[in-house]
C-alpha cells in the first residue's frame, strides 16, 4: 500500500451510526443512559465472573445480613447475596426488554404503517382494535393477560409484549399519513410498484427512526410492568432473582432490613430513568435540524 493510497470511506448507514453515538455520548444525560445500559449488558453476560456468590445458595447462618461482613449488599430472609442476586436479576431485565422489543417493534410498525397507508376498512378495524388496548393501562392489561396464561416469566414476557405495540402502531401510523401522499410514493404508484412493495420498501424505513425512539422510551414502561407483575407475584417465581419479585419478598423485613428492598428498587429505578434519557437523547440525535447543525 502506497502513502498516497486514498482512505477506505465509509458507508453512508456507518457514518449516521457514528455520528448518532458521538452525539449521544457528547449529552451527559444520553451519556448516562448508554452507561447504565452498557453496564446492564456486560452484568448480564459476565453475571458469572461477577457474583461474589451462587444467587440461589440459601446460607440459613447468614440470615438477614446488612451489608458488609462479605455480602456487598447484605442478604435476604434465606441468607442468599443480594448483590449477586441483583447480577443475575440483570440478565432477566435483559431478557424481557429484548423479547418484548423483537417482538412489539415490528408488529407495532407492520400495524401502523399498513393502517396509515392503506386506510378504509382495514385502517378502522386495526385502530379499533388499538383503542381498546389503550384504554386499559398497562399494568393492568397485563395483569388480565397474565391471570388467564398462569403466572411465570415465559407468560410475564407475552403479556407484557401483548400491551406494548399499540403506542408503537398508533406513532407508525401517524408517520405514515404523512408520508402516503408524497410525491416519491405517487412516482412508485406511477411505476407499478404494490402497497406491500410500498410500505416495505418507501414507508416503513421513513417511518423506523419515530419507532425507534418510542421503542427505547416504551423500555422504561416495560421494566415497570415487569417489576409489578413479579412483585404481584404473577411473573417471574421464586427462586428466580427478578428485581420486582425480590422486593415482593422483603417487603416484609423492610421496617428493620432496608437492604432487602431498597437496592432492588434502586437497580429498577435507575434502569427505567436510564432508557427514559437515552429515548430522550435519540429523538435530540435523529431530529433533522439537530442532524443539519453537526
Amino acid at each position: 500500500m502506497t502513502a498516497h493510497a486514498e482512505k477506505i470511506r465509509l458507508p453512508a448507514s456507518v457514518n449516521a451510526m457514528k455520528n448518532i453515538v458521538l452525539f449521544l455520548l457528547r449529552s451527559p444525560t444520553s451519556a448516562f443512559g448508554l452507561a447504565v445500559l452498557a453496564v446492564l449488558i456486560l452484568a448480564a453476560v459476565f453475571a458469572p465472573l461477577i457474583a461474589t456468590h451462587d444467587p440461589y445458595v440459601q446460607d440459613l447462618t447468614n440470615v438477614l445480613k446488612s451489608p458488609g461482613n462479605g455480602h456487598l449488599f447484605g442478604t435476604d430472609e434465606l441468607g442468599r447475596d443480594i448483590f449477586s442476586r441483583l447480577i443475575f436479576g440483570a440478565r432477566i431485565t435483559l431478557t424481557i426488554i429484548f423479547l418484548v422489543s423483537v417482538v412489539v417493534g415490528p408488529i407495532g410498525l407492520i400495524i401502523g404503517t399498513a393502517s396509515g397507508y392503506l386506510g378504509g376498512k382495514f385502517d378502522t378495524v386495526m385502530m379499533r382494535i388499538t383503542d381498546i388496548f389503550l384504554s386499559f393501562p398497562s399494568l393492568i392489561l397485563s395483569l388480565a393477560f397474565v391471570a388467564a396464561l398462569g403466572p411465570s416469566l415465559n407468560n410475564a414476557i407475552i403479556a407484557i409484549a401483548l400491551t406494548s405495540w399499540p403506542p408503537i402502531a398508533r406513532l407508525a401510523r401517524a408517520e405514515a399519513l404523512t408520508f402516503r401522499n408524497a410525491d416519491y410514493i405517487a412516482a412508485a404508484r406511477l411505476q407499478g410498484a404494490s402497497p406491500i412493495r410500498i410500505i416495505v420498501k418507501s414507508i416503513m424505513p421513513m417511518c423506523l427512526p419515530s419507532v425507534l425512539i418510542r421503542l427505547t422510551l416504551n423500555m422504561a414502561t416495560v421494566i415497570l410492568t415487569a417489576a409489578g407483575l413479579g412483585f404481584l407475584g404473577l411473573g417471574a417465581q421464586p427462586p428466580l432473582p427478578e428485581w420486582g419479585a425480590m422486593i415482593a419478598t422483603g417487603r416484609r423485613y423492610m421496617l428493620d432490613n432496608w437492604w432487602l428492598v431498597t437496592f432492588p428498587g434502586i437497580s429498577i429505578l435507575t434502569v427505567s430513568l436510564a432508557f427514559n434519557l437515552l429515548g430522550d437523547g435519540l429523538r435530540d440525535a435523529l431530529d433533522p435540524k439537530q442532524m443539519n447543525r453537526r
